[in-house]
């Protein structure tokens, strides 16, 4: 008895799949940030004088700015990309809100972005912002301290952003090179503790001076 097949789909068998050796696949690898303890031997920053902006109540400023003097206390450091939008300009506004008293406390401040980008004059001006920037060339300091990584891209992990950045993150560095505060904002539940960045200023700056005038 002859058998219709009512199955619009023509038969195949599994075994007749062949798999295209031609199709790589890659494979995602993780972020693993620098944190508290760590040190960062490699960390320097060039002379070149394009890499450095300054903003002084929301105005463009060109001072030089001593490289030595800024080393040689503990360093604020925070990473920042236009990319990241709102997230990114509630971050600088509050780094602008306590840079007076990282200074009084005995420290300096500084903001590595990932390129001279319109948005960042443009809201250094209308939030009237102090703060210097130093633009980070292919993210060479972003990658030492692992939150920027070609294999990472941050579109994998966070809506809304397109291409890929730094993470938004905040560290202190002593002058030798060791991070004593490190806070990277994952879930934008919030940024740093300012007082908690003040506290590790002073304390930094408390220990240097006595070991200078022991």
């Amino acid at each position: 008895m002859q058998t219709t097949n009512h199955n619009k789909y023509p038969f195949f068998d599994l075994l007749e799949v062949v798999a295209d050796p031609d199709l790589n696949f890659r494979k995602i690898k993780s972020l693993h940030p620098v944190k508290a303890g760590n040190f960062v031997p490699e960390f320097k920053l060039s002379n070149d004088y394009s890499r450095w902006q300054q903003f002084y109540n929301g105005a463009e400023t060109h001072g030089a700015i001593s490289q030595r003097n800024l080393l040689s206390k503990p360093l604020v450091i925070s990473f920042f990309s236009h990319h990241w939008g709102q997230q990114g300009l509630a971050q600088l506004k509050q780094l602008n809100a306590l840079q007076h008293e990282v200074k009084a406390s005995g420290g300096n401040l500084l903001i590595i972005t990932d390129g001279q980008a319109e948005e960042l004059e443009k809201w250094a001006w209308e939030q009237s912002l102090t703060l210097n920037f130093y633009h980070d060339a292919n993210n060479e300091i972003a990658k030492q301290f692992r939150v920027y990584s070609d294999d990472y891209p941050v579109w994998d992990r966070f809506s809304g952003i397109d291409e890929n950045a730094p993470l938004l993150a905040t560290y202190i560095i002593e002058p030798s090179k060791q991070v004593i505060y490190s806070h990277i904002d994952w879930d934008f539940l919030g940024t740093f503790s300012a007082e908690d960045i003040i506290s590790a200023v002073y304390e930094s700056a408390l220990i240097s001076n006595s070991r200078r005038s022991a």
